[in-house]
């Protein structure tokens, strides 16, 4: 049998980046993949290449924002499946590179909508689904802008850091009563469209990709991975423990 045969995993974001990558990765490993994205062209394209490696997949083109239809999915995932084993948190966006006085309200808002918001949406509509699982798995893609208070970055990097506050305390909440364990993941920067839209004249051929970072998600998702609350560094390769506050 495959690593993760009979296995449902939803992933969102899917259509580009580090979801397709993981998608497509979690796909090869036996995966049923819920491939969750905006763009219905680039789903179908996603789908036709999963396919074409043996896989299957079910497509849901969605906006993260629309908050109802985040809970009729996960009615939906329980109808015909009656659980949840993998959740890949990848969806998310840059929003403006500006000093936080000058970011305007619309903009702001639809940063922690889709970055924050969203993912707890996820979680409440998902949580039971994952516990139904024997070896339930979330996992949320963050970023080193969490860990940093850099200039113009702010919009960003307060969302990221809210999400990994989010997941951590989702992994402790859970850690008792059920099989599931919470990752966080720092991709570090990768050839993505979100990294050229960031880095315009960074030459992007320096940069590891999405399908580089995605075999490492799938050992996150895998039932054998038991680490949880943790944060995986992708640039190191390592697992590293959260440092408190002073």
């Amino acid at each position: 049998m495959k690593l993760l045969e009979n296995r449902i995993a939803l992933v969102t974001g899917a259509s580009r980046g580090i979801g397709k990558a993981v998608a497509l990765e979690l796909a090869q490993a036996g995966a049923h993949v819920i491939c969750l994205a905006r763009t219905v062209g680039a789903l179908e394209e996603l789908d036709d290449e999963i396919k074409s490696k043996g896989g299957n997949s079910t497509l849901v083109p969605c906006d993260i924002k629309d908050f109802d239809a985040l809970d009729r999915l996960g009615a939906t995932i329980y109808q015909r499946w009656g659980k949840l084993d993998i959740f890949v948190a990848n969806a998310g966006i840059l929003g403006p590179i500006s000093p936080l006085a000058h970011v305007d309200v619309k903009s702001f808002d639809a940063v922690i909508a889709t970055n924050v918001t969203a993912n707890w949406r996820f979680i409440r509509s998902l949580d039971p689904l994952l516990t139904a699982s024997d070896a339930g798995r979330a996992i949320f893609i963050s970023s080193a802008a969490a860990h940093k208070a850099k200039a113009y970055w702010g919009a960003y990097a307060i969302s990221k850091a809210a999400l990994e506050v989010m997941a951590r305390t989702y992994a402790d909440e859970v850690t008792n009563i059920s099989n599931t364990k919470v990752m966080v993941v720092n991709p570090g920067p990768l050839r993505t469209r979100m990294r050229k839209d960031a880095m315009p004249g960074e030459d992007p051929m320096i940069l590891r990709t999405p399908e580089d970072l995605a075999p490492h998600v799938m050992r996150l998702a895998s039932p054998e991975w038991h680490q949880t609350g943790k944060l995986y560094d992708f640039p190191t390769n390592k697992v590293l423990s959260f440092n408190e506050p002073a």
